[in-house]
């Protein structure tokens, strides 16, 4: 996928001999108001970076000084248009599917095997959040704002966050952020939960975010991370025992691998360890 395909997004690789890689919602004019061509290319562009051997972890953020503001209102006003009929079963049938199509653009993030980690300076509203709890790691400044913005716009969230913020924030602070739909600071957010640190400004945000990335995660094998990811997520949806026997079975596949070794053998030298590209 060539960067110049994109009309909602950037993919950017900071430092040619780094296996970060970012992707940038790149509306900062509409402060990166999600329009219906976004969803047909994120899904395009996570599946480029996950099969893309250079690329170890993914940094998504917004272009601009902000995250996203949510949905674009004229995307879902074409919407609205869109599937109006006399027929209400059709019509409704359609919806469904339509719905259905923006769900798996978000869900993308999470199919994708490498690392997504959430970058959030400014808004981040109403599908913002959708995105965001999709990603695997989040961060962002204190001053950055949130909002589960849909009822405010007569709406019930239906692109993730209903399903993915309470087990992220807990049930009871989901549905009352749900439901009231009241914006919160990138401070509280850290109360919460929703991202494991909140930095004092966008620069310590910035060099935050490449240590996690560059340093930490990038730097460890890729088959143990994409596994640990892969292994967290499925977990979700299964007892403990179900769990054990998942990864059990994954890592009988997996497990004695040239990375174990490798692993081993620089613990012994007392140096860093260099894993191949997945």
């Amino acid at each position: 996928m060539e960067i110049e395909e994109c009309k909602t997004l950037k993919i950017l690789q900071p430092n040619p001999k780094s296996s970060v890689f970012y992707l940038y919602l790149n509306r900062p004019s509409q402060r990166n108001a999600l329009s219906s061509d976004f969803f047909t290319e994120l899904p395009k562009a996570l599946h480029y970076l996950d099969h893309n051997p250079q690329v170890n972890v993914i940094v998504l953020s917004g272009a601009g000084g902000h995250f996203c503001s949510g949905i674009d209102l004229n995307s879902l006003s074409s919407t609205f248009k869109d599937h109006s009929s006399s027929d209400r079963g059709r019509s409704g049938e359609k919806l469904r599917r339509h719905i259905l199509g923006l769900q798996d653009a978000i869900t993308a993030i999470e199919r994708c095997r490498k690392p997504v980690i959430a970058s959030i300076q400014g808004a981040c509203i109403g599908g913002g959040v959708d995105i965001i709890t999709a990603c695997d790691i989040r961060l962002c400044t204190k001053d950055a704002f949130f909002s589960v913005k849909e009822v405010d716009l007569a709406i019930t969230s239906d692109l993730g966050t209903l399903q993915r913020l309470p087990s992220i924030v807990g049930y009871g602070n989901a549905i009352e952020l749900a439901l009231t739909a009241r914006r919160f600071s990138g401070l509280e957010a850290k109360e919460l939960g929703l991202v494991s640190r909140a930095f004092d400004s966008k620069h310590e945000l910035d060099e935050a975010v490449w240590d996690v990335a560059e340093v930490t995660i990038a730097a460890k094998s890729s088959l143990a991370v994409i596994g640990t990811k892969a292994v967290l997520l499925k977990s979700r949806d299964l007892t403990v025992e179900q769990g054990l026997d998942y990864v059990a079975t994954r890592n009988a596949a997996t497990l004695l691998s040239n990375d174990l070794h490798e692993a081993v053998l620089a613990h012994i030298q007392k140096r860093k360890p260099t894993f191949a590209k997945l």
